[in-house]
C-alpha cells in the first residue's frame, strides 16, 4: 500500500526537496495535503503533479487564485491559518513540517496530536515550545524525526534504547563565511557577504544565523529537547568542510559520526524512509578528493551569539524563545541595512536582559511571549538607530 504523506510548507527549499524525493518513487506515496504561505503557482503546480487531495494557502486573500489554478482537478482547496492546521491534522502516515518561523508551531502541534510520524524541519517550534511539543508527541504516541542535517546525524548515531551510554553530543558548524575574520573586520561586512554560505544553499535569514553562529546555538536548544542527555553533554565543534554533520561520543571512548554531502535530500530521505533506507540523487562523497577534515573550537569572543544561546539554554524557561524572536528581528534589521553585523548579538543581549526564565504553559502563551519579545526588540532597534 502507498504511504500517505503531507507537506506543510511545500514551496520552500525543504518542501521542494521533499517533493523531488517523493516524485522519484512513483506510486509509493499518496499525497494527502500540501500547504504554502503565499506561493499560489508553486502550490498549484505541486498539487497537480502529485494529485494531492488537499491544497491550502495560508493567505486567505489568495483563495480565489488557488481555486482557479486548481480548477478541473479533484484537489480540494482551502485558505487561512486554521485551514493549514486542519490539513496538518488529516492523519497522514508521514508529515513534513517545513513551515518557516512561529507560523509553523500550531500546525506542528496539530500533526503531533494525530500520533503518526512527523519529520521536523521547523527549528522555531522546538526553540519556542520544545517541552510542550515533546509532551504532546509522547501523549499521542507520535514519532518525531529531526530533519536538520546536524540533528538527523545525531539521530542516526544515538543509542535510543539507553541514552546513559552517551558521554557527549557534538554538533558541527561550518563556521560560516566569516570564520577567520577579526571582530574589526566583521564590523564592516555587508548583508550580501553574510548570505553567501561557503557550503550550503540556504535562505538569507538562516545564512546570517550561520555567519553569527546563532544557528548553532539554536540547534543546541533543539538538541536539548530531542536527545535526553543533559545540557552539559551538548557541545559545538567548527568543521569548515561540512562533511561530518555531527558526532556522538560514547562513555567507552568510541565516537560515531554521520558523514554525507551538503544536500538536504539526504536527511529528508532518512526521515521519509525511516526505519528503512531509500535511494537519493545526491552525489556520493569522494573522501579522497576531499582529502582532509578540519576541526576547531568555536570562538565565543568573536561569535557572541553562540555564547548568548548557551546562556539561554542554561537558563531555560522562556529564554530560548526570547532569544529566537529577538534574533529574528535583529537579523531582519541587518538584512535591511538598518544595523551592522555585530549589532545583531548586541540587540539580542539587550532584549534577553528584560526577561525572567519563566516557562510558557501553553502554545498560546508561547506565541504571546514571541509577539511581546518582537515589540521589545523593535524598540531596541529604534534606539540603536537613533
Amino acid at each position: 500500500m502507498a504511504r500517505s504523506v503531507s507537506i506543510l510548507g511545500a514551496t520552500g527549499s525543504i518542501g521542494r526537496s521533499t517533493l523531488d524525493l517523493i516524485e522519484r518513487e512513483g506510486d509509493a506515496f499518496e499525497m494527502i495535503a500540501l500547504t504554502a504561505r503565499q506561493d499560489v503557482e508553486g502550490l498549484a503546480t505541486a498539487a497537480r503533479r502529485t494529485r494531492a487531495r488537499h491544497a491550502v494557502i495560508g493567505d486567505d486573500r489568495l483563495y480565489p487564485a488557488l481555486k482557479e489554478a486548481l480548477s478541473g482537478t479533484e484537489t480540494q482547496v482551502a485558505a487561512g491559518p486554521d485551514a493549514i492546521c486542519e490539513a496538518a491534522a488529516m492523519g497522514a502516515d508521514w508529515t513534513m513540517a517545513a513551515i518557516v518561523g512561529t507560523a509553523g508551531l500550531k500546525p506542528v502541534m496539530s500533526a503531533l496530536k494525530q500520533g503518526r510520524t512527523i519529520a521536523l524541519a521547523n527549528k522555531e517550534s522546538l526553540v519556542l515550545a520544545g517541552s510542550l511539543m515533546t509532551q504532546a508527541a509522547h501523549k499521542a504516541g507520535a514519532t518525531l524525526l529531526p530533519v536538520d542535517s546536524e540533528h538527523n546525524a545525531v539521530f542516526q548515531c544515538f543509542p535510543h534504547d539507553d541514552p546513559s551510554r552517551v558521554r557527549r553530543i557534538i554538533l558541527t558548524a561550518s563556521g560560516g563565511p566569516f570564520r577567520t575574520l577579526s571582530r574589526d573586520e566583521m564590523a564592516r561586512v555587508t548583508p550580501a557577504q553574510a548570505v553567501k554560505h561557503p557550503n550550503w544553499s540556504m535562505g538569507a535569514k538562516i545564512s546570517v544565523d550561520s555567519a553569527t553562529l546563532m544557528n548553532k546555538g539554536l540547534e543546541l536548544i533543539e538538541a536539548h529537547h530531542l536527545f535526553p542527555v543533559g545540557n552539559e553533554k551538548l557541545s559545538v565543534l567548527v568543521h569548515p568542510q561540512s562533511v561530518v554533520h555531527s558526532l556522538v561520543e560514547y562513555v567507552d571512548g568510541s565516537m560515531l559520526a554521520q558523514l554525507g554531502p551538503a544536500d538536504m535530500r539526504t536527511p529528508i530521505a532518512h526521515t521519509l524512509a525511516w526505519p528503512q533506507r531509500m535511494k537519493t540523487p545526491c552525489e556520493p562523497l569522494d573522501l579522497a578528493a576531499i582529502s582532509r577534515l578540519d576541526f576547531e573550537e568555536a570562538d565565543l569572543d568573536r561569535f557572541p551569539a553562540l555564547a548568548l544561546a548557551l546562556q539561554a539554554l542554561a537558563a531555560g524557561g522562556s529564554r530560548p524563545g526570547v532569544l529566537n524572536a529577538a534574533n529574528e528581528e535583529a537579523v531582519a534589521a541587518f538584512l535591511e541595512g538598518r544595523i551592522g553585523f555585530l549589532d545583531i548579538a548586541s540587540i539580542v543581549d539587550k532584549v534577553l536582559s528584560r526577561y525572567e526564565a519563566r516557562s510558557p504553559e501553553s502554545i498560546d502563551e508561547a506565541l504571546m511571549l514571541d509577539a511581546e519579545t518582537r515589540r521589545v526588540a523593535t524598540l531596541a532597534l529604534a534606539r540603536q538607530a537613533a
